[in-house]
């Protein structure tokens, strides 16, 4: 079975991480069959970015993604159709 998950990068006390499509038995840093996105926690606003296109194509495929990266695909698909700063305007 196929699951989009998160592996961990970056040093110690400084995580990144990437979203990857790889077999669901294998290692949280293993290998893996394709990047589809990268998220970084630390900044004030977290930065998710993630390719849509293949993240739909992997869901089509049958991949399961866990918890996390269901949040961020929700946060990402949400992300643009809202404006940055709509209070700048009045």
């Amino acid at each position: 079975m196929l699951a989009i998950r998160l592996t961990r990068k970056g040093s110690k006390k400084r995580p990144s991480y990437r979203v990857i499509v790889t077999e669901k038995s294998n290692p949280r840093d293993g290998r893996f069959l394709e990047i589809v996105g990268h998220y970084n926690p630390l900044p004030e606003t977290a930065e998710v970015t993630l390719n849509m296109d293949r993240v739909q194509y992997w869901l089509s495929k049958g991949a399961q993604p866990t918890d996390t990266v269901r949040n961020l695909i929700k946060k990402a698909a949400v992300s643009p159709a809202t404006p940055e700063n709509p209070s700048s305007s009045s």
